[in-house]
């Protein structure tokens, strides 16, 4: 009995000691519950042949049809590679640009310039997808863009950026870096705060270049941060920015062979077709394959190193 007694004295004594945290999460507590478990009723519509006048749960099961309709379709081999491959390259582009900035940022000794720096590079990140593809047309419009008059000036060759799918390998990892860079360097950054000034004195005093002070103090700090980003983002590679992939290239069907991944498909599923079933099955694809995903690079960076694990 006192031993029950202690425990619930412990937990009255950490409730009233962390009320006011406990408080503060509530709200994203409630969002959480909200947007993310209650929707997941909404699984039963991936095995059911879906009726809107017979409601979800009125609707007859029909097993596995909605997942082999979706991977036995022409367009199922296209849209798998567009969203892993570019995913991928998403991730190695914003991976590689947020940690370089970040080490060029932790250079910059004066601080009014580290925030002029700073507040350059973060701006971007609070643009809409909306804005950034109304500025990408623009820049690449076919006859009025800035870009395309110059090389037509320069050159004398019209440059159709909305008509070739393939230049949008280079523009889309390129406006993902520049819009989300700033936000991801500011992460890496705070990382790098956290290192000990005294061994980079102790470097300089041995005779180590700048270079090799990064080299062999700055990324070993980043790579435990490197790693749980990447994982978290590999546990994504299924699920594209819808805003990136549908925005900016403005959903033109001539760029669908490189710029069309599953989340723009199941919107035109759903908008276009009112396929809600189908749409449903590709959603918990995404989710189980993430998860494993998740599992499994998690469990290849503990073999790493077991710091490196997220969990």
């Amino acid at each position: 009995m006192q031993t029950g007694g202690r425990r619930r004295s412990k937990k009255h004594t950490s409730l009233r000691k962390n009320g006011q945290l406990i408080a503060m999460t509530l709200p994203a507590i409630l969002k959480i519950f909200v947007f993310a478990y209650l929707p997941m009723a909404g699984i039963i519509l991936a095995f059911k042949d879906y009726v809107p006048v017979k409601g979800m749960f009125g609707s007859p099961w029909n097993g596995f049809e909605n997942f082999a309709f979706f991977f036995q379709s022409a367009d199922a081999w296209r849209i798998l590679r567009n969203t892993i491959g570019l995913n991928a390259l998403l991730i190695a582009a914003e991976l590689l640009a947020g940690v370089l900035f970040a080490l060029l940022l932790y250079e910059i000794a004066s601080k009014k310039l580290l925030k002029a720096y700073q507040s350059v590079m973060f701006f971007p990140y609070f643009f809409s997808w909306v804005l950034v593809g109304l500025m990408m047309t623009t820049l690449l419009g076919p006859s009025t863009g800035m870009l395309t008059t110059l090389i037509r000036k320069l050159t004398g060759h019209e440059v159709s950026f909305y008509s070739e799918p393939w230049y949008w390998l280079i523009i889309l990892p390129l406006v993902a870096v520049w819009k989300g860079t700033g936000f991801s360097s500011l992460i890496y950054y705070s990382a790098l705060m956290s290192i000990d000034k005294e061994l980079f004195e102790a470097a300089e005093i041995d005779g180590a270049t700048r270079v090799q002070s990064i080299r062999h103090i700055s990324v070993p700090f980043l790579i435990p941060m490197m790693v749980m980003l990447t994982i978290l983002a590999i546990g994504n590679i299924l699920r594209a920015d819808f805003g990136l992939f549908y925005f900016v290239p403005r959903n033109i069907s001539a760029l669908f062979p490189v710029t069309d991944v599953l989340d723009t498909y199941v919107f035109r599923a759903l908008t276009v077709n009112g396929d809600f079933a189908m749409s449903a099955a590709v959603g918990v694809f995404q989710s189980v394959v993430g998860f494993f995903m998740i599992l499994g690079t998690n469990w290849l960076a503990k073999r790493v190193n077991r710091d490196y694990g997220l969990f």
